[in-house]
Order: C-alpha cells, then sequence, then structure tokens
C-alpha cells in the first residue's frame, strides 16, 4: 500500500512510500484492541485504594450493653459496621489491577490500530524534520499545515528528538513518541496519526519479531 509523503507545510514531495500490508492493511480484531486498551489502562491504576475494617477502626473493645433485657438487637462492640464510625464490611483493599497479555495478541493489537487508523482516513506520513531550538509555534504551524490544530493527533518519530518532543509539550492536543514507545492505546485515543519516514521502518520491524 502506498501512502504520499507530505513536508511540514502539508505539500506533497512528490514521493511516497510503501507500507507493509501485514501491518497496516490487516482485517482488524477489535477484541484484541478492546483487550490491550484495558490491560494499559489497568496498568495505570494505583491500586492503593483501602477502607478500615471491623478489626482496624480505632475504638474500644468494650461491651456497649448488657446481652438481653434492652429490647434490642445484641452488640458487642463499637466497632460493630452497624455503627456509626463502625468498620467497613468487605471494604476495598490495596491491589494490583494489572494482568498478562500474550506477546502475540498485542502485536495483533497494534497492527489493527494501525489499520483501523488507515480506514478511516486517519494516518499521515511526514518527511523527517526537526527545530533548531525548542519552539512550540513552529510545531503549531506544523499541525495547521497538516489541517491537525482542532484534532488530537499523535507524532511518530523514527528516534528521539528532544527540541521536537519539547516543542509539543505544552499542547494539550498534541503528543509526541518514537516509534518503540508506540502503544495501542495511544494509537487509538488520537484523531490523528502521523507517522514520520523514519519511524515507518522501526514500526514494521517491532511488529514482525
Amino acid at each position: 500500500m502506498e501512502v504520499k509523503v507530505l513536508d511540514i507545510n502539508g505539500k506533497e514531495t512528490g514521493r511516497s512510500v510503501q507500507l507493509a500490508d501485514s501491518v497496516f492493511a490487516i482485517e482488524p480484531n477489535k477484541h484484541a484492541v478492546y483487550l490491550d486498551v484495558k490491560q494499559y489502562l489497568a496498568n495505570q491504576r494505583q491500586g492503593t485504594h483501602k477502607a478500615k475494617e471491623r478489626s482496624e477502626v480505632a475504638g474500644s473493645t468494650r461491651k456497649i450493653k448488657k446481652q438481653k433485657g434492652t429490647g434490642t438487637a445484641r452488640a458487642g462492640s463499637a466497632k460493630n459496621p452497624l455503627f456509626k464510625g463502625g468498620g467497613t464490611v468487605f471494604g476495598p483493599r490495596p491491589r494490583s489491577y494489572s494482568f498478562k497479555l500474550n506477546k502475540s495478541l498485542k502485536r495483533l493489537a497494534r497492527k489493527s490500530a494501525f489499520s483501523l487508523k488507515v480506514k478511516d482516513s486517519s494516518l499521515i506520513v511526514v518527511e523527517d524534520f526537526t527545530f533548531e531550538v525548542p519552539n512550540t509555534k513552529n510545531f503549531i504551524n506544523v499541525l495547521k499545515a497538516l489541517g491537525l490544530e482542532n484534532k488530537k493527533s499523535l507524532l511518530v518519530l523514527g528516534e528521539s528528538n528532544k527540541n521536537v518532543y519539547l516543542s509539543s509539550r505544552n499542547l494539550q492536543r498534541a503528543s509526541v513518541v518514537t516509534s518503540s514507545e508506540l502503544s495501542t492505546y495511544g494509537i487509538m485515543n488520537n484523531n490523528a496519526l502521523v507517522l514520520t519516514e523514519g519511524s515507518i521502518e522501526g514500526i514494521v520491524d517491532n511488529l514482525s519479531k
């Protein structure tokens, strides 16, 4: 599959790149995408929630009233969950929400995500570029030239570029990653995916292992 290469002014360079059908043109497996996104979000959870149970609540263990003859239910402790200030029954405890997925399934999920972006015409290829110094205005001009100033976009670089990364850091709707940092969530959580020419080979290599 051939895709035209644009420059940072949004104009065609007259060149095109060949995108591997095995990565960018497969039949998307939406369930694999769901599982990979679910794992990513689960891994972001701290899991530090905690509620005190009966044995952990501060208070006296004295029997608060006699067993019989009061006309009400028996009660052995002020820490009883039925009382105000008592413990919580089966409250949340610190835990890890992470779970494992097979590498093959995660590769399938990323391939499916790329293929979905191609189907939606949400994938753009631009020539490799850099900035002499970090400059947010220059990065915004690139987004405007590509028609992405009002869209949430992800720019994928072949290798780390500090100036380009710092230029995008203050923008809410734009983010920059390298091909080795790509995740299914990152691909699907953006309206447009912008690949630099130098990133394509790394993407294909990572998904062909």
